[in-house]
Formats: structure tokens, sequence, C-alpha cells
């Protein structure tokens, strides 16, 4: 996926890059690789910070037996997801910088991007209808059956996501046909506008799924409340403190996942490849940026990895206390 500016001139005097490499000219000789700019500097080690952090979320909870719950099933698939993005934006730093750019590597990078933003969308989806589950069958939810419902899930969206990422590779681009390039080089514009419109579905559905939760949440603040006339004093509540809290934590998640996702679905459905590539990077860069940031405000925050990271980091202080699972609190 790269940035279709061929017929546009890239400020040089910026000491930006395209996200994606710009269509080469023919020439007789070879090439000579780009000299390395801040951002490339800034791709490296962006790209590996998220490659490292999600790796550790993916190795912690598939070596720990006891993370099989549907929530872990589903954080561990968006850790993957957010990896594989690591490693595109690696693979686009080599080819930008290190080898020499060709169309396979172009395909290759943007059908890894493709499918990895896929995926870590629908991952996120996931844990949304994760917790909207967990608090509207919490009797129920989290059994066998679920974990089984869950593996089932995660494994079509991944096949989706792999088709949806191979349409480059298996001839839906545009390096022949440079009329019909989008924003982001070698998506046509089709793919594009479709991918960009699944995107805007999968928000909307997530955000639905949100406002399911608050009402769930308030339905059993109510409860609790009657239940204060009834039962002794001394009876362990929520209090308002607490609950002010989880709400506050809602709204960064849902204004981080907003703010990283709507700009380039909108941009992808808006946009033409006779926009300034600066736009397309100012949109896309969110999106990927999701990938780092997804670690801290999902399974970082849960008590249980928090748990096996510390014991793995600090055996002594690591207490031999159970700690029962709520689906809720991830």
């Amino acid at each position: 996926m790269i940035l279709n500016a061929s017929e546009l001139p890239w400020d040089e005097s910026s000491g930006l890059e395209p996200f994606f490499p710009l269509d080469q000219q023919e020439s007789s000789t070879q090439p000579e690789l780009p000299p390395l700019t801040i951002w490339g500097v800034a791709l490296c080690i962006s790209g590996t910070l998220i490659a490292t952090e999600n790796a550790i979320v993916v190795t912690t909870i598939l070596a720990t037996p006891s993370l099989r719950a549907p929530v872990f099933l589903l954080l561990a698939s968006l850790g993957l997801a957010d990896l594989l993005a690591g490693v595109a934006l690696l693979l686009h730093f080599l080819f930008r910088f290190c080898v020499e750019p060709s169309d396979w590597s172009d395909l290759l990078t943007s059908g890894l991007l493709v499918t990895s933003l896929t995926a870590s969308l629908c991952s996120l989806m996931g844990v949304a209808l994760d917790r909207y589950l967990s608090l509207s069958h919490a009797l129920t939810y989290g059994s066998g059956q679920s974990r089984r419902r869950a593996a089932t899930l995660l494994l079509l969206v991944w096949l989706g996501a792999c088709v949806i990422g191979a349409g480059p590779a298996m001839g839906w681009h545009c390096l022949q046909e440079p009329n019909s390039c989008s924003v982001a080089r070698p998506l046509t514009r089709t793919y594009l506008s479709l991918l960009c419109g699944g995107f805007l579905m999968i928000v909307v559905v997530t955000l639905q799924l949100y406002a399911g939760i608050c009402r769930v949440a308030r339905r059993h603040a109510h409860a609790i409340a009657t239940q204060r006339h009834f039962l002794p004093t001394n009876q362990p509540y929520p209090s308002r403190h607490s609950r002010g809290k989880g709400f506050s934590r809602l709204i960064l998640v849902l204004s981080v996942f907003v703010g990283c996702w709507m700009p380039f679905s909108l941009w992808g459905l808006l946009g033409d490849a006779s926009s300034p590539p600066l736009y397309t990077y100012a949109t896309l860069v969110p999106a990927a940026g999701s990938s780092l940031l997804n670690p801290i405000l999902y399974s970082l925050r849960n008590k249980d990895i928090r748990k096996v990271l510390l014991h793995a980091c600090c055996p002594h202080r690591s207490s031999n206390t159970t700690h029962t699972h709520y689906p809720v609190d991830v």
C-alpha cells in the first residue's frame, strides 16, 4: 500500500518521506536508495515497539494455561493482528531504505497491513462483544461452549482478513492501471472504498455494543441501589467513585478507538488519487498507531495478564493467592 503522489511534487524540505514508497520512475541506471530521514527512524522505532509489546502479550497468553477464557482468546487475536502490523511497518522500512523496492514488495507490505488492520478492528469489536455478553449473561458466559464459539468466530475472522489482504496480490491492484489507483497505491479505488466501508460498519457496530454495555451497567446500578434497602448495610457495594472511574476508562477507550479508525475510514471513501499524500499519511498513521495503544488499553489493564507478567519479571513478589477473572474488567 503506497501513497499515490506520482503526479504531485513532494516537499523534500519537510524531512518527511511518504508513508509508502512513491511511484518509481523508469531509468536506465539502477536507482539509488533514499537517505535515511527522521521519518524513517521513527518508522523503524514504532514498528519495533509495536511488534515487541504485542509479541509479549501473545506469548504471555499462549504460554499460560489458565488464560483460556473467551476474552483472552480475543486479546491474543488482537495482539497477533497488531504484531503483524508492526512487522508490516518494519518491512516497509526495509524496502524503503535498505532494499530496492519492487512491485512484489509493495503488494506484500500492503497485503500484510490490510490483513493486520482488518483482524485488529474485528478483534476490537469482539472485545466489545465479550464485555457486553459478560454483563448481560454473567451466569452462563465463560463456559466451555462460549470458548468454542469464540475460537470459531476468531477462525472465521482471520480467514476473512487473510482473504481480504490477499486481494492486491491476487490482481486487485493498480500497478498496471495508474488511473484506477486510490489514495493508497497499489490499492484500487473500488478495493479501498469497500475496505473503508467495512471499517466504518465495524466501528458503528462496536459503538452500538458499548452503548448496550452502558444500558446494562445502568440497569445493574439501579438493581444494586434497590437492594440496598433490603440487604444489610455492611454489604459491600460499588462506590460512586469506582463507577465514575469505570465510565472515564470507557470514554478513553472509545475516544482512542474512534480517533484512530474514523479518519482513515472516511478519507478512504472521500479522497482520490489526486489528493495530497500528506492527507493519507495523516489519516493512516493513527490507524497504525492503534496497534501501539491496544496492548496498553486492553491487555495490560487485565489483572490476570499483569499478574503473569509480574511473576515472570519478579517471581519473589508474586503472591500465591488466586485471582478470579471477571471479563468486564478487561
